[in-house]
């Protein structure tokens, strides 16, 4: 009778700049999946006013407290003009998904300190990489 050991879970905050309520968008499955796996999840969307059940912020500087993981679903020229609400909120990490990369704010966010992954948040779910 071998003993089970679950691996500890760390919950964290994570804001998801262009959380969208189209279940078919990418973002919202990021969102789901955070959820699913514990995690607060903070969708950041001008546009909406909630996805998933959880209210929308409309920018990264509406929110209070620290952020762990930012993790973008935006158009690499609109990350770009998050960069001040970003070095604002100094997160531990940010996550550009497939498609957001934008090289000279990846830099800026370097230069500042940030843990930045040019990767995908929801992989990093399923495969155990996220916290």
């Amino acid at each position: 009778m071998g003993e089970y050991l679950e691996k500890e879970h760390k919950v964290l905050r994570v804001a998801v700049l262009g959380a969208s309520p189209n279940r078919e968008r990418y973002s919202n499955k990021a969102v789901r999946l955070l959820v699913e796996h514990g995690h607060e999840v903070l969708p950041v969307n001008p546009g909406h006013r909630e996805t998933e059940g959880l209210p929308a912020y409309p920018s990264l500087s509406a929110i209070a407290g620290p952020v762990h993981t930012v993790s973008i679903y935006v158009s690499a020229k609109q990350a770009a003009s998050y960069e001040a609400e970003l070095l604002a909120l100094r997160p531990e990490r940010v996550i550009f998904n497939p498609g957001t990369e934008h090289p000279p704010l990846i830099a800026a966010l370097r230069a500042a300190g940030m843990e930045v992954l040019e990767a995908c948040t929801i992989v990093m779910l399923r495969t155990g990489q996220f916290a």
